[in-house]
């Protein structure tokens, strides 16, 4: 299992360039990748994305392509006319205002445009081994750094759970106990109001039958136990269960409101509260999972 945020860097090239590629990415439900090339390389964005795509199913990534002309291979150029053109003007000018000093190898040399490093043009097919190799390299990194995050995640997940089936187990416990209260109540009230009715009559009999089956949980509780088991068993797969773990924390909470609607028990009620309140962090986490 793996988070959505994560980070990764990676760098090869030749002795003319290097090329190296960053990626991070952060939480988003659908798959979001944005890249940025030089422009002579913008062809090579489809190629990106389909490595990126083989790697990461979920998460809005940023990837930036840099290309860096390393020193050592930079050609210097002198552009001759404009230096003499240069220099005969500042001469020109020193004559006409008579001014003192001395026009310079150095002075001509610092005047825009004598001196420039000529861009030269990348080539796509030498870029991409190169530019290849880089994005993988970063992707392992991020990969790595987002199956960190996601251990951290799963910890976490897996003690909210724990204190959720803790208290389904007590629900479990309490349940059986609900009918007995109410028959209980309900002869108490029938001998508050004066009336002499045996606790076997037929009418006590239909009441405390369409309460059973008013507030019978038994389904409820099954499914539940299945969620959580099948929740707990995604926890533990190597592959994106992000939008799985979505919807079956979705199908929870449903079950547990509908629990919560039909237990007509004040102890039950609590621990379907608390159950409700730990699967919305649980769900707030989810959010961050691939």
């Amino acid at each position: 299992m793996r988070s959505m945020t994560g980070y990764g860097r990676g760098q090869s090239g030749t002795n003319g360039t290097q090329y190296s590629v960053e990626v991070n990415s952060v939480n988003r439900k659908q798959s979001d990748v944005t890249v940025t090339l030089p422009r002579d390389l913008a062809e090579l964005e489809p190629r990106v994305r389909d490595l990126i795509n083989s790697e990461i199913s979920r998460g809005r990534l940023n990837v930036v392509v840099a290309a860096h002309a390393c020193p050592t291979s930079q050609k210097v150029a002198i552009d001759f006319d404009l230096a003499r053109t240069y220099f005969k003007a500042m001469r020109d000018l020193q004559t006409s205002l008579g001014a003192a000093g001395e026009v310079n190898i150095e002075t001509v040399l610092r005047a825009p445009g004598v001196v420039r490093v000529p861009e030269e043009s990348l080539s796509t097919h030498d870029a991409w081994p190169h530019i290849e190799e880089a994005l993988k390299e970063a992707l392992v990194q991020l990969v790595a750094m987002r199956e960190i995050e996601g251990k951290n995640l799963a910890k976490d997940l897996i003690r909210r759970l724990k204190t959720v089936r803790e208290a389904l187990r007590k629900i479990h416990i309490l349940h059986p106990g609900v009918l007995k209260k109410f028959r209980q109540n309900l002869k108490e009230r029938i001998e508050k109001v004066g009336l002499e009715l045996p606790i076997d009559d037929e009418r006590i009999t239909k009441e405390v039958i369409f309460f059973a089956d008013k507030s019978d949980i038994t389904e409820e509780l099954t499914r539940l136990d299945s969620h959580f088991t099948q929740f707990a068993h995604h926890l533990r797969r190597n592959e994106p269960v992000g939008r799985t773990l979505e919807f079956m924390t979705q199908e929870i909470v449903r079950e547990l409101n509908t629990l919560g609607s039909k237990a007509n028990d004040v102890e039950i009620s609590q621990c379907v509260v608390m159950c409700k309140a730990e699967m919305e962090k649980i769900r707030e986490q989810i959010q961050n999972i691939e």
